[in-house]
């Protein structure tokens, strides 16, 4: 089978476990770099990475790579590029975006119009016509250029990955569900153990935990743009794929997971995320400040996104509310904390320095993701009976 060469993107700071994913799917990786992991599979490595994948943004095809320093160049070698065995005569593209970084080529809209008029010469010639219609299926070009090298991308997902389908309302500043699904990743939480979130807004993170507990692929419920891309992918692909998922599906489980807020129409509107998403029997949700957070069960799990204090007001609020955080967390002594904030004082107010400190990159702000270990549960001892069960 034809093996091709795909690119995913993901938050900087979270290379290792979109890294991780890949080769848990069987992938084969060729190189992580800030930002996007590159990686070989064959046709069906696009359905299903489009399906599994909880962390990255999208799974971009490659189509090539090359050097370019002068506006010439990119023309000519753009159009090397074997655009037809990737576009059919009737199929619409377009470079949706580019970016340069420490390269010579800067100019976006430049690079965009370039580019096109070079896959329109190439695809002139090979399938003789001086017209495209345009009027098939989308083949949008994602195009990356650092220090002069040009990579070229189609984007085979569409509407970014983060868009699961089950968030239609949302708090005031959310986490994307790749981000929030990252997180839960990055904690050694496990389906068996108890996990609250005490400031879970719209229910990102705990909804994206019961995903990842009852083993539901992400984009189980969602399309995606290659799947009409005939030219290129069997449309098998895509059916065998989310019968792949479906069958690791865990359909008689139960999970602990709690969700407290402030706010009770944000808790309503959690409550109906968790709904579409088809976990909301998993969480409970409640109307809940922090400072009531406790519980009598040990060894459990806070991975939570609190205030950052974007607005004046709310940064003056602040220092009093990760001093809550840090006494909720003194009660209980033998859990585990994982906090992400932009807010630099966290660790001041919570009264205590996290083991470990993850830098990530929300969009264009850098993020601290604070680490408080707490001790391991014991080790249950497997009893075996007469019959060796």
């Amino acid at each position: 089978m034809k093996q091709f060469e795909y690119i995913s993107p993901c938050h900087f700071g979270l290379e290792a476990v979109l890294k991780r994913e890949l080769l848990d799917l069987g992938l084969s990786i060729v190189k992580v770099d800030d930002g996007k992991v590159t990686y070989t599979g064959d046709e069906n490595t696009c359905a299903r990475a489009n399906i599994f994948l909880r962390t990255t943004e999208r799974v971009l095809l490659k189509v090539g790579e090359f050097k370019a320093e002068t506006f010439d160049e990119l023309f000519e070698k753009t159009k090397e590029l074997p655009w037809e065995n990737y576009i059919p005569r009737d199929g619409k593209f377009w470079v949706t975006k580019a970016s340069s970084i420490n390269s010579k080529l800067f100019s976006p809209s430049d690079i965009q119009s370039i580019m096109k008029k070079a896959m329109v010469e190439r695809l002139k010639s090979v399938y003789k016509t001086d017209w495209f219609e345009e009027t098939g299926s989308s083949y949008p070009l994602r195009v990356t250029i650092h220090k002069d090298i040009v990579t070229v991308c189609i984007n085979t997902s569409g509407v970014s990955l983060h868009k699961r389908g089950y968030r239609k309302l949302t708090s005031k500043a959310p986490i994307t569900e790749t981000l929030a699904a990252a997180l839960v990743m990055l904690t050694p939480w496990k389906k068996d153990r108890i996990l609250v979130d005490p400031f879970c807004g719209s229910g990102t993170i705990p909804i994206e935990a019961a995903l990842i507990g009852a083993r539901i692929a992400p984009g189980i419920n969602r399309t995606f743009l290659a799947e009409s891309w005939n030219n290129i992918f069997d449309n098998n692909m895509w059916l065998k794929a989310r019968e792949e998922a479906k069958s690791q599906e865990l359909a008689d489980i139960t999970m602990n997971i709690q969700a407290y807020d402030l706010d009770g129409e944000i808790i309503k509107a959690a409550r109906q995320n968790a709904r579409l998403a088809g976990v909301e029997h998993l969480i409970h949700f409640q109307q809940k400040p922090v400072s009531e957070l406790s519980n009598s069960k040990k060894y459990g799990f806070i991975i939570t996104n609190p205030p950052y204090g974007e607005r004046l007001e709310e940064k003056e609020a602040l220092p009093e509310l990760y001093k809550e955080i840090g006494k909720v967390f003194q009660a209980l002594d033998s859990w585990s904390y994982y906090i992400i904030t932009s807010y630099e004082d966290a660790q001041k107010y919570i009264g205590r320095k996290a083991d470990k400190n993850r830098k990530i990159y929300n969009g264009m702000m850098k993020t601290y993701f604070y680490q408080y270990m707490g001790p391991k549960p014991p080790r249950t001892k497997n009893i075996i009976d007469s019959k060796g069960n």
